[in-house]
């Protein structure tokens, strides 16, 4: 069957799911929550398309600037394990930031290889602009949930990745990169 665009049918056949025949293609509950989704990423994106605009920043250079500067001295590593994202990825964000001169690198600890990085004072009058939640408004949002809800929405998404079959690596890339 060739792939027409704007066709569900054959983009779930292209992607090896099977095609939702047309007289289920929408049943009240699939818009419902297609609707919540959209709802979701709409708000995500507004979030950090208002921080790109007050601070000329992307959202995942905030998360970084403001984790560096309410942890002093912290290392890349700890840097992404504070942000679930790969040491490489974060590496990326402070360079970007280091050439901003919104971070300085220092290797005046013990370990002269390992580097200590701080909030520049152009760094902290950027985080003054930047309207909160720095880590964003997905993570604020399911940080408040009750724990019960977090883990029956750890279940259901985990489902629906499986439906998907989706690509595990995306898991460490933030939402403000996509």
């Amino acid at each position: 069957m060739p792939r027409k665009p704007g066709n569900p049918a054959s983009t779930a056949t292209a992607r090896g799911l099977a095609p939702t025949p047309p007289e289920e293609a929408h049943p009240p509950s699939t818009v419902r929550v297609l609707r919540r989704f959209r709802l979701v990423f709409n708000a995500v994106k507004t979030h950090f398309r208002d921080v790109e605009r007050k601070a000329g920043l992307g959202g995942a250079q905030i998360w970084a600037l403001s984790i560096i500067a309410g942890r002093p001295g912290i290392g890349v590593g700890a840097l992404a394990r504070d942000m679930d994202i790969h040491q490489t990825t974060a590496s990326n964000l402070v360079k970007a930031l280091l050439q901003q001169d919104l971070v300085q690198a220092n290797r005046d600890g013990p370990d002269r290889r390992a580097v200590q990085l701080r909030v520049t004072p152009a760094g902290r009058e950027v985080l003054k602009r930047v309207p909160g939640p720095f880590a964003g408004v997905l993570p604020d949002a399911l940080a408040r949930l009750d724990p019960q809800t977090l883990e029956r929405l750890d279940r259901d998404l985990g489902a629906l990745i499986d439906l998907l079959q989706a690509d595990q690596s995306g898991a460490g890339i933030p939402l403000a990169h996509m």
